[in-house]
């Protein structure tokens, strides 16, 4: 087995399409396809079901996947290591955030790291906490900033960023906004809620804490993005239990808090492999984040 022939079936496996897979390879797609042929040979099964329109992986090349992009993933960090001993952050780094996240500005986070270590190539890549942590633990991404979502685990550490405390967003004039200073989870059980997708760290968070306190929710619109669901609310279609720091985000509404859930509802961590797996370039943007050198 060959390292090409791993790169070869990722690239396949992502992509779905060996001509899609080959273009971006910059290989011939008969090349391609006798590399894959070769690994199914090594392998004695095969990786991939194939149609006329697009390939499927099997049971066999699902199980190979992970382990081929934790493979890559390590010789990617070795050449890094090597670079990095010689004085040079070089490669690229793989960034996942969720959005909004407390605790880190990501933009100029990204600006100051550019600033200092121009060689490396930045990737980002926004998505909800589960698939981020998932994609860092399986070598995919080689840190991300989000709500916490999972605990951590052999593949998967967390450093903490913040901790925020719930609050509740609604219209002016909606009849919650008249409530007084402070609502509880129980004056909420009526009521319609805006909210992300249930991947995404603050929709669990809420999710779980509803749940805690043995209080149905009803979410009836369902969003990936902050400004969505900001509109929405502004257009009084719903109520959304958020991050504090979301009340700045659209002065226009009411902003009441939520009592009784505690100081740290929503904890943003940044998620990172094993320290012998993190590469030189996550190592680099973590210091100046711990540094505080960027804006």
């Amino acid at each position: 087995m060959e390292l090409r022939h791993l790169q070869h079936f990722v690239a396949v496996a992502e992509d779905r399409h060996f001509t899609r897979a080959a273009e971006r390879l910059m290989v011939s797609q008969s090349g391609l396809s006798a590399s894959i042929r070769s690994l199914e040979r090594d392998l004695r099964a095969p990786l991939f079901v194939r149609s006329t329109r697009r390939v499927t992986l099997t049971e066999a090349g699902r199980a190979l996947l992970v382990e081929a992009e934790r493979v890559l993933a390590q010789v990617r960090a070795a050449h890094e290591a090597v670079a990095a001993v010689q004085g040079v952050v070089r490669g690229t780094l793989r960034l996942g955030a969720e959005q909004c996240v407390a605790g880190v500005h990501v933009a100029g986070l990204l600006a100051a790291f550019r600033r200092r270590h121009p060689e490396v190539e930045i990737r980002l890549r926004q998505e909800g906490g589960l698939t981020l942590a998932e994609d860092v633990a399986a070598g995919r991404l080689d840190l991300a900033f989000a709500y916490r979502t999972r605990a951590d685990s052999e593949q998967l550490r967390s450093v903490p960023l913040a901790a925020e405390p719930m609050t509740l967003l609604c219209h002016p004039e909606h009849p919650l906004a008249a409530a007084g200073p402070a609502l509880a989870l129980r004056d909420l059980a009526q009521e319609d809620f805006v909210d992300f997708h249930p991947g995404w760290g603050p929709r669990r968070a809420t999710d779980a804490t509803f749940a805690g306190a043995d209080v149905p929710r009803t979410v009836t619109l369902e969003v990936n993005d902050v400004h969505s669901l900001l509109d929405l609310v502004e257009e009084d279609l719903g109520v959304a239990a958020v991050p504090r720091h979301f009340r700045h985000k659209r002065e226009s509404l009411h902003a009441v808090p939520l009592a009784g859930t505690g100081e740290s509802v929503y904890e943003t961590v940044a998620l990172l492999p094993p320290p012998q797996a993190t590469s030189p370039a996550a190592r680099a943007l973590m210091t100046l984040l711990e540094r505080g050198t960027a804006p």
